[in-house]
């Protein structure tokens, strides 16, 4: 039966690198974070874009700011008025807990900082993840609709497992590496988004010699 890093080996061949998340800084990717719920991306991109141009992509600056203003800035992004809230909230824990710095954060305890991150209004498991992995540099195993997908039609899990048991098997069967974590969850985006879409196209797909029969 082949292994996960199996399937990472094959994703990386057919794939290349992916160079995931499309963030110049820490910061940056927190914010790509929280505003890519329920959105495409290049919605995000052009929010984030917004904050750049009116030079508000600081954590002191997004704090001090009205929450009528951010609204408009990630309009973009749709649901702006609840990602306003649920940016301000993140932005707040990171100015009044680390002084709005990344780096002090990405100091803190991995666990303590999810437990922070989940206490925050609108801030479920993936988003945290994402914060964790992308932002701050900590080995923790992203799980979304492309890596449910892939898990459940390639049988490593069945369809009612939790968010949490999907991501104790990747980290249980993968090394404890955020780099490799990295790069495994964007290659499950770009097969997720690719091949094992709503209506499986699994013809093509990288990943076809491993579908059980």
């Amino acid at each position: 039966m082949p292994t996960l890093e199996d399937y990472f080996r094959k994703l990386s061949l057919h794939f290349g690198p992916q160079h995931w998340w499309p963030g110049e800084t820490p910061f940056e990717v927190l914010v790509g974070a929280v505003l890519t719920q329920n959105t495409a991306w290049k919605n995000v991109e052009k929010a984030i874009g917004n904050l750049k141009t009116f030079r508000l992509l600081d954590p002191h600056k997004l704090h001090e700011l009205d929450e009528e203003t951010l609204q408009e800035a990630i309009r973009p992004a749709g649901y702006f008025r609840q990602k306003a809230k649920r940016l301000k909230a993140a932005v707040a824990w990171l100015v009044e807990r680390f002084g709005g710095s990344m780096e002090k954060a990405a100091r803190e305890e991995t666990g303590k900082l999810r437990d922070e991150l989940l206490e925050i209004k609108g801030i479920g498991p993936e988003t945290a993840d994402s914060i964790l992995l992308y932002a701050l540099g900590k080995p923790v195993f992203v799980i979304d609709t492309y890596t449910y997908r892939v898990l459940t039609r390639h049988h490593w899990v069945g369809e009612e497992t939790t968010y949490e048991e999907m991501q104790e098997l990747m980290q249980s069967k993968l090394p404890r590496d955020a780099k490799l974590y990295n790069e495994y969850h964007a290659l499950m985006v770009a097969v997720g988004k690719e091949f094992c879409r709503p209506q499986a196209r699994c013809e093509r797909c990288p990943l076809k010699p491993y579908l059980p029969g």
